[in-house]
């Protein structure tokens, strides 16, 4: 085998990609194209390192089909890392039973890690779980144990399973270091911070304090019951009410369940409801109306009673109520949490991550931007967006995917 492809194949595997492309730089074989490109992959230039993997793809033989499929897997990751969510999926399933099939079960184990990956950005956590128990971890050499363990970690954080997410990352820790990779162990590092930095607010008894995702995932298991103001659901254990689609609703509850076990005035629920600071009789009806719906959504789980200035709750089951408000609040939270993984991030793939229509997405990115929350770079098609992360907080619980329901 060529001395230099296995010299600079070595340096890619340990994270040294100036080193690779000193030894494949000014040649345009197959083999060097390839690790040329994964190297502009690793240094940041992605659009470059797709142009490569594509040449490279071409320049095999239809007899190399191995190289070739590891080329695609490669494309893969790369699209994968600049969140080219839209990315062919059916071609990476192809390569990696090609790869398969010919006994590189390493690089096929890749590809299927690639997969439970985007699955976990896109917040389809079954899915992501279901590819990533096809994988035996204990085969795998350390640096793909790394990033198994990551997804693994990852997809329990989105559950609240913090006890299965510190276990995940202590043995992606220990592979980490195994294989040498800084940027494998500074990924590990961010996911553990993660586990320590305030993830929630909880309002109960007029009252506010910050939560880590252990205490969140606490509370969801406890007798309180829950004004959940991350997924606009009102739980109590298993029993889950969602008022994601009535908005109203979940304005007037949430109101109601910051101040108890106090009241809430008329006009302060009118105010807030419906956006106004006049109230008339017109409003005061229609408050009636949506508090009567609101009782018969909550039945299972609180009362609403009304007092000689306002409205109360009253819990049917259990003695606490309480607000779990998202650590940063505001229009476009969602966008802003994704973004701030720092990786740029197109309108496209916001829009499938969070499921929302690409013109919203787009109309949100223009506000963040005009605020310079955001920014953005290229143009048309390859224009990608970023923002800063925010500071001492994780965002788990502002990411797509369902909380547990107990």
């Amino acid at each position: 085998m060529d001395a230099q492809i296995t010299a600079a194949g070595r340096a890619l595997s340990a994270g040294d990609p100036l080193g690779a492309l000193k030894r494949v730089t000014l040649r345009d074989d197959a083999p060097a194209l390839a690790l040329r490109g994964i190297a502009m992959a690793q240094l940041g230039d992605f659009a470059r390192a797709r142009q490569l993997l594509q040449s490279a793809a071409r320049a095999f033989t239809s007899k190399e089909v191995m190289a070739r499929a590891r080329c695609v897997v490669a494309e893969a990751e790369v699209a994968l890392a600049s969140r080219d969510l839209a990315w062919p999926t059916k071609r990476l399933d192809s390569a990696r039973a090609t790869l398969e099939a010919h006994g590189d079960l390493t690089n096929a184990a890749h590809a299927r890690c690639l997969e439970a990956r985007r699955l976990l950005l896109l917040g389809r956590l079954d899915e992501a779980e279901r590819t990533l128990t096809q994988l035996d971890p204990a085969t795998l050499p350390p640096a793909l144990g790394a990033v198994h363990a990551l997804i693994a970690a990852g997809i329990a954080l989105r559950r609240l399973h913090t006890a299965a997410a510190r276990t995940a990352l202590e043995r992606a820790e220990q592979n980490a270091h195994r294989s040498g990779i800084a940027a494998l162990l500074a990924e590990v590092e961010n996911a553990h911070l993660a586990l320590s930095a305030p993830a929630a607010r909880l309002v109960a008894h007029g009252r506010e304090r910050l939560l880590q995702l252990y205490e969140v995932e606490a509370l969801l298991k406890s007798a309180t019951i829950v004004v959940d103001a991350c997924r606009h659901v009102v739980r109590d254990g298993n029993v889950v009410v969602s008022l994601a689609t009535r908005p109203l609703l979940f304005t007037l509850v949430r109101l109601l369940g910051e101040a108890w076990p106090a009241d809430v005035p008329r006009d302060a629920l009118i105010a807030a409801a419906f956006r106004t600071r006049f109230a008339d009789d017109t409003h005061r009806i229609r408050l009636r109306v949506e508090l009567g719906r609101l009782r018969t959504a909550l039945g299972t789980l609180v009362r609403v009673h009304a007092t000689p200035r306002g409205y109360v709750l009253e819990p049917r089951s259990s003695s606490e109520i309480a607000v779990l408000a998202r650590p940063i609040e505001g229009k476009h939270a969602d966008v802003l949490a994704l973004l701030s993984d720092g990786e740029p991030w197109s309108s496209s793939a916001l829009a499938m991550a969070l499921g929302a229509s690409q013109r919203s997405i787009q109309r949100a990115l223009e506000t963040l931007s005009s605020t310079n929350r955001v920014q953005s770079f290229g143009r048309g098609r390859a224009r990608r967006w970023i923002a800063p992360s925010v500071p001492g907080f994780t965002t788990t619980l502002l990411l797509p995917g369902p909380l547990p329901s107990g």
